[in-house]
């Protein structure tokens, strides 16, 4: 699969997240009841429905917050916190299949960023489109955030 990577200026944009300290090897088990937790508080305020689920990769820890973008002010409990995605530069591209082969299209940004001069500033982030039983029909965006080429 071929990647097109673009370069566009993010705005920070609102999120309700449960942060972790985890590994890379304990993730996939992990994530999915840190975004229950998001979505339990979520129902509970009234929102059902909406907010596309995001995880934000601080570093290489990794260090993650792990919930949704949100479109409206919700009061948040227990471990869901409010942040933001970073704004700045960022290398983004889009990935479409099952949330399995994410790991090539990171691959793809990083090999565009080290090919085009642009150093990745560290935080990187998913964006994930609606669900769908279809694999075929599953997209997410992936950003890295940039320092100024030099």
């Amino acid at each position: 699969m071929s990647y097109e990577v673009t370069v566009d200026e993010a705005v920070a944009r609102p999120t309700a997240v449960v942060a972790a300290t985890t590994t890379w090897r304990e993730f996939p088990a992990v994530w999915p009841g840190l975004l229950d937790e998001v979505w339990d508080c979520l129902r509970a305020a009234g929102i059902d429905r909406g907010c596309r689920n995001v995880m934000l990769y601080l570093d290489d820890v990794p260090n993650v917050e792990v919930g949704v973008a949100l479109d409206q002010p919700c009061p948040l409990t227990g471990r869901v916190t409010a942040s933001a995605l970073p704004a700045g530069p960022v290398a983004t591209t889009v990935y479409r299949g099952p949330y399995a082969g994410l790991g090539a299209a990171h691959q793809a940004v990083a090999d565009w960023c080290a090919g085009h001069g642009w150093p990745p500033a560290g935080p990187r982030w998913e964006v994930y489109g609606p669900h769908h039983d279809d694999p075929a029909e599953v997209w997410t965006e992936v950003h890295w955030l940039l320092r100024p080429a030099g």
